[in-house]
């Protein structure tokens, strides 16, 4: 998941915002295949998911489009995953590829390793601690997939998992097929208190961030510009060939150590070569969150993986700059007639390659760019305001903050913006607690990058 804006009021949530006034997406779709001739791998990371992989894979079984393979690569785990994962694949009638490795590699190599030796249409990353909630899950993000020649990824909503949610999943017909659902005591039921606790408070700040970005901050995002900076890696359709394409390119560069976050370098990689990652309103997946004391870690390697995809991709960030050199090329081409002649005239088409990326910028260029601003500049501004002891100035900043943060969020929430607002509000001090705790993870990156020159942050 990639960050959001710390503050609502910033240019970022501004740009999203224009782009929801704008309307519906108008998108004209020029698919080049028919998507329901694709042919689909499902690839399912996993460690140590004994306790989620048959809610993992009765998803899977559930699934109204058709899948191939299922390749679960277990990571050195060495638990129970495999062998439940073998009895539930033999119970549902699952073609079921199972890779153990020695020890424990991460998850990019898995992404590498299949998208080179499968041969399908489209890979789809499904971690194992989650699983899709809409049967059509899978059908709707190929029809998306292939809408355009310049779309990579698809990915729907993704919102916390809760013991509700696989308790719901449990008494499916899909899930009983297993041999052990009967006598299935769900382990997360039987959490103690003080870890129940823990769980719940993690859930509902990433609830109401979830919401928050992808009903509002992505949402936008995508009518304006036609893409998101990155897809939402636990559960994303990629087009293989493009991801095998990245791979050969970067893997001489990086290896498999790409970022902290191999989900929004991918982002990144794919929007700087003019492709574009779609997000879908209308279908949901559940993703296992870390209990809350490991939350701190989780949010720096996202930051993390956000400034050094930054680094890596500059041409995005200096889209800003570009603007008026690319403004004068569209007017160029449009009074020679040149985009008359296109063979593919969807909307948000773009040249393809790095070249068109360093010469004009992209787009979505301007989202990372001023991401990248808030990223660095809201936390310190709220810092100065403490060391300066400018009260005054500091209540008024958070208090319309949270006005407008807590009536996007209302807005956005449908059908249950009550228990959101309470939930906003609850979040709060979480929230701010993280934005100010985030400066640690931008100074450690300036510092490695200006004044130490260490280039060994990447995981």
């Amino acid at each position: 998941m990639a960050t959001a804006p710390w503050f609502v009021l910033s240019p970022n949530a501004l740009l999203s915002a224009i782009g929801l006034l704008r309307g519906p997406d108008k998108t004209v779709p020029t698919p080049a295949v028919d998507w329901q001739t694709a042919i689909v791998d499902v690839v399912i990371p996993a460690f140590k998911e004994e306790d989620n992989i048959v809610h993992c894979l009765a998803s899977l079984a559930r699934q109204t489009f058709p899948i191939r393979n299922i390749i679960l690569v277990d990571d050195g785990g060495k638990d129970r995953t495999v062998p439940r994962a073998r009895e539930y694949a033999a119970a549902a009638a699952l073609n079921l590829i199972v890779i153990e490795r020695a020890s424990s590699i991460g998850k990019t190599p898995t992404i590498k390793r299949q998208a080179r030796e499968f041969d399908c249409d489209v890979e789809f990353i499904l971690d194992g601690d989650t699983f899709l909630e809409s049967p059509n899950y899978i059908e709707r993000c190929v029809q998306e997939l292939y809408q355009g020649v310049g779309i990579a990824s698809a990915c729907g909503n993704i919102l916390p998992m809760r013991p509700k949610d696989r308790h719901a999943l449990a008494q499916s017909p899909e899930f009983q097929q297993w041999h052990g659902a009967k006598a299935y005591d769900d382990p997360h039921a039987k959490r103690g208190m003080l870890h129940g606790l823990w769980w719940w408070i993690t859930n509902t700040y990433r609830e109401v961030l979830y919401t928050f970005l992808q009903r509002f901050i992505y949402k936008g995002q995508m009518v304006f510009f036609g893409s998101i900076t990155n897809p939402v890696g636990c559960a994303v359709a990629y087009r293989r060939k493009y991801i095998a394409d990245l791979f050969d390119r970067y893997e001489p560069i990086f290896g498999d150590d790409l970022t902290n976050s191999e989900d929004i370098f991918i982002g990144f990689a794919l929007n700087h070569e003019g492709y574009r990652n779609i997000q879908l309103q209308d279908v949901l997946a559940r993703s296992e969150e870390p209990e809350v004391q490991r939350l701190p870690r989780q949010v720096y390697l996202w930051s993390s993986s956000f400034l050094q995809s930054c680094y890596y991709f500059d041409a995005l960030l200096r889209t800003p700059f570009k603007a008026g050199k690319a403004w004068r090329k569209r007017r160029r081409d449009k009074s020679s007639g040149v985009e008359d002649l296109r063979v593919i005239k969807e909307q948000y088409r773009q040249p393809f390659g790095e070249q068109a990326t360093r010469e004009y910028g992209r787009p979505i260029g301007w989202t990372m760019f001023l991401g990248a601003v808030e990223k660095i500049g809201f936390p310190t501004a709220l810092i100065c305001m403490l060391v300066l002891r400018m009260w005054e100035a500091l209540a008024v900043t958070v208090v319309a903050e949270l006005a407008v943060s807590l009536t996007v969020l209302v807005i956005v929430s449908k059908g249950r913006r009550l228990a959101m607002l309470a939930k906003g509000i609850a979040v709060t001090p979480m929230r701010y607690v993280l934005m100010v705790s985030d400066l640690f993870t931008t100074a450690r990156f300036a510092i490695d990058l200006w004044i130490t020159g260490n280039r060994k942050w990447r995981k």
